[in-house]
């Protein structure tokens, strides 16, 4: 059942009220994200500032971000949740709020305005994908690949269906051990218009024309679950291409210095963002809510982007985003929603992952375990 606007004002006015006092709040948070070079952001950006500005406050982090949905249900059926933040990407946020294990917030009233005085849910606007979500940032899964590796007398790879051809790149690909996005490139590569897509993937017949076209290649591909996987592996020179986060391909190739491209086509365009656990005790949640203020203010956004190249989610970030806190160089371009990137994105459905994900996932795996 949602909560009325002025319930959440309320109850936001009096944990405000009880933030005020730091005894009212608790000395210690477990944050919940995904490891590698975007949590380093995360605490480079926000998390060590805080601390730094609450020296009695101490933050510790659980990678658990990839099943999040799974372990909020089982802690509520426990009813022991130990998380008090947890990074989500939307689709997840939607399912945990319409399960109620996410807290309905009113954006307005628990987070920071912008410098000009717009309000919090005009300056994410329409990145606020459900009433639990606090958007971070726009990320695209896409494919990394070896320039060393390229065949002699190939282009290098450009086009999202090379990923299926064997003959002009063999070699092992790495996909993420889930559905998500890979049923979506099969379906492309298959034959599927961008715009069909979805319409074709909530059919059985849909499912299994993916999971065919995916069947092809599957002897070749190494699966993967954590984002540093892909990179690791295209470092190590395992794999030729493989999928992964943008962030963590632009932190292969430009931090490490690895031969390793990019390849931006059909990339899928998501978001990532905070959701608090439902029913926290009421001085962790003070807590909670005085941090996530703070976080997603737009300063600390635009200081995100300085570390990976993910799109901060408030408008009013976009203009601060400048060169890279080490290696000096301009970020924009390495932005997903570069011009020059975004020349063929597709875009993630999230309300279809919320409403077939579980089903999807369950044929997904009995696939693989084939």
């Amino acid at each position: 059942m949602k909560l009325s606007k002025t319930l959440l004002a309320t109850s936001a006015l009096t944990v405000a009220a009880a933030g005020a006092h730091a005894q009212d709040m608790a000395d210690s948070m477990t944050l919940v994200s995904w490891g590698g070079a975007y949590q380093a952001s995360q605490q480079n950006a926000y998390v060590a500032p805080y601390i730094e500005m609450n020296p009695d406050v101490s933050a510790s982090w659980d990678e658990s971000s990839a099943e999040a949905v799974a372990k909020l249900r089982a802690m509520n059926e426990a009813g022991n949740v130990t998380w008090d933040l947890v990074d989500v990407v939307a689709s997840d946020a939607i399912r945990l709020c319409d399960e109620g294990l996410a807290m309905e917030v009113d954006h307005d009233e628990m987070l920071a305005p912008a410098p000009d005085g717009t309000d919090a849910s005009d300056d994410f606007g329409d990145l606020i994908v459900s009433d639990c979500f606090i958007p971070q940032i726009v990320y695209s899964t896409t494919f990394g690949y070896r320039t060393d590796m390229v065949p002699e007398g190939a282009e290098a790879p450009n086009d999202i269906c090379d990923v299926f051809d064997l003959e002009t790149y063999p070699g092992k690909r790495a996909l993420e051990q889930r559905p998500i996005n890979n049923m979506e490139w099969a379906l492309l590569c298959d034959g599927v218009a961008k715009e069909d897509v979805y319409d074709v993937l909530e059919t059985d017949e849909g499912q299994d024309q993916a999971l065919a076209k995916l069947g092809t290649i599957k002897d070749e591909v190494i699966w993967w679950s954590a984002g540093a996987d892909t990179p690791q592996l295209l470092a190590d020179g395992e794999i030729f291409m493989g999928s992964t986060y943008n962030g963590r391909l632009f932190s292969v190739i430009e931090e490490q210095d690895q031969p390793v491209a990019m390849m931006w086509d059909a990339q899928v365009f998501d978001l990532d963002g905070w959701i608090i656990p439902a029913d926290l005790p009421e001085d962790r949640l003070a807590r909670v809510m005085d941090f996530v203020s703070f976080a997603t203010d737009t300063q600390r956004l635009a200081d995100q982007a300085k570390y990976i190249s993910y799109g901060p989610a408030r408008a009013s970030s976009a203009p601060l985003v400048s060169t890279h806190a080490e290696l000096g160089i301009e970020m924009a371009p390495h932005m997903p929603t570069d011009p020059n990137n975004a020349a063929n994105t597709f875009l993630y459905n999230y309300e279809f992952w919320a409403d077939y994900r579980d089903d999807i996932d369950a044929k997904f795996q009995a696939w693989l375990a084939q």
